[in-house]
């Protein structure tokens, strides 16, 4: 790699120094700060690949490392005494700009950044202290943002020296391991704002390839000390990583970055480094930024099924692809990867079915491609649950249902009908399948024991089939639902394993029964005697069927009474027990039927949170945007009916909007690509005006007689969408 290869091997570094020496102008250069540009740095040389582990079956081990590790620790060199402080640093500035004279600051900035040595001498907060420890990196973080944000604002020659000495520190020849005054100066020279300048690139590469090539351990404490690092500036260096990704994939302009042949490890060195700061945004509570703020939307125009089938053969190797560090994925290119994983499976069983057929020399039928479900109304419920279970075979076929005795098509409308009645059935709570909690607005499976799961079965294989044959579905689970069901994300072989059990939390159980979780946080906060005051043992107590049953959390729970020394312990073991254990076989149930239907690779892509809105959509709905990406048939958009129309809808309560949605495309929740994706038509309907709307929603297309006023057009639509249920002829 780059810190053991001998200087002699990279001239053009080299060249570039004696560039920058060449061009480097007097130190009371008055001009004003220029453009930074860098020689054009084609023939570096290139660097054998870094090794590539990360994958989400096998989680950046960072996460599971001991708080302090017992690895030696290199001796640091003593450091040169430096005694500037902000204020010193700020005074030499507002003087040099006054005055016209650099000199202090050049000198200040050519020798801060000279060396490794010399960037923790400048910005370690006590020379003569080790901070060997994951808590505190040393950095004088004031210091190191005050001198980060003056210097894009100096002249060139200065800008120029600061990029010189980061070159003489990379090129430095390691011997050993990595010291921590190393990780520092590499902390410290991430967060330079220059390397948002695509001149620097090359340099800003080599900074990444080191970093990404240190040890698990040298990591961990990267990614430890990463988290103090203020919001504002986590979020641009990570957008700066993005940035860089990006540019490398798609050059605005190509010539200046060496050939992709020359710098194939750009990207994965970037990427990995990406991974550090996801790491450390995933170990903060809460996180630093949204998890979303990792995507790249430039990876949703790449080849994702090359990177997809690249990741499924290799998996581990060292050949790289984006789907080993998915945070990086948008939940848009998942999405993608996700249905053309299905539509291959789809294609790959309806095939097999058609040889079978045809080896049997029988008559091919159309049907047989398809999972045909085949319901009553009246008995949606049994209906749906044998049908499943009779064509188990067939549920990774494309789905269509048929309603019988009515006479509609399906073409995607009935698909979506009886996604939406039978959702609504299963968890209304006569039905007693699930519990609905009112604080939290979402529902949560019974925990009556009964002796047949295969109903909860019937509600994971419809998840299953809403992602798979990329339906919304109006489902409220809590987010620890989805935790759930990635654990793990790939059905083990051993039946004995245990599903759906995942390590919760109090913060979990808020998201469920809140005033519970209120409750307990208060036990765990009880400044007086808990033993005493709360006569608690590690005994729960449940009412089913109108009787109260009790479980011990522990052995003898019964008799082991809550003390403020054991209460944590407590307070775990009772959140386990409601979200895990007493739940267990009907979750089990659930997360069998969901992974009848999706058992795909794909999902190790996926968060919980990405799960979910792949599963409802997004429920927070946006008619302006709607209104934007809207077709029109027969009418324009400047036509007196469709300014009625827009009006009456944008003043329309939240209620009567989701029920708009839910008439026109049968479902009230917009998908992942936002309200664009849903291809929103409205026609002008050749009817008297007398006539109620008319929807399609297989094609996501409203059809509207041409109403005369607007307390027309209002009154005739809310009629519409309010009575909006069934399929059939008059």
């Amino acid at each position: 790699g780059l810190e053991r290869g001998a200087k002699n091997q990279f001239s053009t570094f080299s060249n570039f120094i004696t560039t920058i020496n060449q061009k480097k102008e007097g130190t009371g250069n008055r001009s004003p700060p220029t453009q930074l540009v860098i020689p054009n740095m084609k023939n570096v040389r290139d660097l054998p690949p870094i090794c590539l582990d990360v994958r989400q079956k096998q989680r950046v081990s960072v996460d599971t490392l001991p708080q302090e590790l017992k690895a030696p620790i290199p001796p640091e060199p003593a450091l040169p005494l430096r005694t500037k402080t902000v204020k010193d640093f700020q005074d030499d500035v507002e003087k040099a700009k006054s005055s016209g004279d650099w000199k202090a600051v050049h000198d200040f900035y050519s020798t801060s950044f000279d060396s490794f040595l010399e960037i923790n001498a400048a910005f370690k907060k006590d020379a003569n202290f080790p901070f060997n420890t994951i808590e505190d990196s040393g950095i004088n973080a004031k210091f190191v943002n005050v001198v980060y944000d003056a210097l894009l604002n100096t002249p060139q020659d200065v800008q120029k020296s600061v990029l010189k000495g980061i070159i003489n520190g990379l090129l430095q020849e390691w011997k050993g391991p990595r010291t921590k005054d190393d990780l520092r100066a590499y902390c410290i020279l991430l967060q330079n704002p220059q390397f948002s300048n695509t001149s620097t690139y090359v340099i800003y590469a080599h900074l990444l390839r080191q970093i990404a090539a240190l040890t698990e351990a040298d990591h961990h404490f990267l990614v430890h000390w990463s988290k103090k690092i203020a919001q504002r500036r986590f979020k641009q260096l990570v957008d700066r990583l993005l940035q860089f990704i990006s540019l490398r994939l798609f050059p605005a302009k190509p010539e200046e970055f060496p050939p992709m042949m020359k710098c194939t490890w750009w990207i994965p060195s970037a990427t990995k480094v990406l991974a550090l700061f996801n790491a450390a945004n995933s170990l903060s509570s809460p996180s630093i930024i949204s998890y979303t703020d990792f995507y790249n939307s430039t990876l949703d125009h790449i080849d994702l099924m090359e990177e997809y089938h690249n990741w499924q053969c290799y998996g581990n190797s060292h050949r790289f692809s984006f789907c080993q560090y998915p945070f990086i994925i948008s939940i848009a290119a998942k999405k993608v990867i996700i249905q053309r994983d299905s539509e291959q499976q789809m294609i790959s069983i309806a095939r097999q079915s058609l040889v079978d057929k045809v080896s049997r020399r029988q008559k091919p039928d159309m049907n047989m491609l398809f999972l045909n479900v085949k319901v009553r109304r009246t008995h949606l419920v049994s209906d749906s649950l044998d049908e499943l279970a009779r064509k188990r075979a067939d549920l990774k076929k494309k789905l269509k249902v048929t309603f019988v005795g009515e006479a509609g098509l399906d073409m995607g409308g009935l698909t979506k009908e009886w996604f939406l009645l039978l959702i609504r059935q299963i968890f209304h709570p006569d039905y007693g399948m699930f519990t609905y909690h009112k604080d939290s607005h979402c529902h949560w499976f019974s925990s009556f024991k009964c002796d047949n799961y295969s109903e909860f079965r019937l509600v994971g294989a419809l998840m299953g089939l809403a992602v798979y044959n990329s339906i919304t579905l109006d489902i409220r689970f809590p987010p620890c639902c989805y935790k759930k069901l990635l654990s793990p994300p790939i059905v083990p072989c051993d039946h004995n394993t245990l599903v759906g059990i995942c390590d919760l939390t109090l913060e979990d159980l808020i998201q469920v029964m809140p005033e519970l979780a209120h409750g307990l946080s208060e036990l765990l906060a009880y400044e007086g005697n808990v033993e005493e005051d709360f006569y608690s043992t590690f005994q729960v107590f449940q009412e089913e069927f109108g009787v109260i049953k009790s479980y011990n959390l522990k052995p003898n729970g019964d008799k082991i009474p809550v003390t403020n020394q054991n209460r944590k312990e407590y307070v775990q073991l009772y959140v386990d027990f409601l979200l895990n254990k007493s739940i267990y076989k009907q979750f089990a149930a659930f997360y069998y039927g969901f992974h009848s239907v999706c058992a795909s690779y794909a999902l190790l892509l996926l968060r919980p949170e990405e799960v979910e809105i792949l599963v409802c959509g997004s429920p927070e709905l946006d008619m302006t945007a709607l209104q934007r990406s809207t077709q029109y048939e027969g009418y324009q958009k400047t036509d007196l009916t469709i300014r009625y129309f827009w009006e009456v809808v944008l003043g329309f309560s939240l209620d009567l909007q989701k029920k708009l949605l839910h008439f026109a495309t049968g479902s009230d929740r917009v998908p992942v690509g936002g309200m664009a994706d849903l291809n929103f038509k409205i026609s002008k309907s050749e009817t008297s005006t007398n006539w109620l709307p008319v929807a399609h929603t297989c094609f996501n297309q409203l059809c509207l007689p041409p109403y005369k006023n607007k307390k027309e057009l209002k009154q005739k639509l809310i009629i519409g969408i309010s009575n909006a249920e069934g399929f059939g002829l008059e």
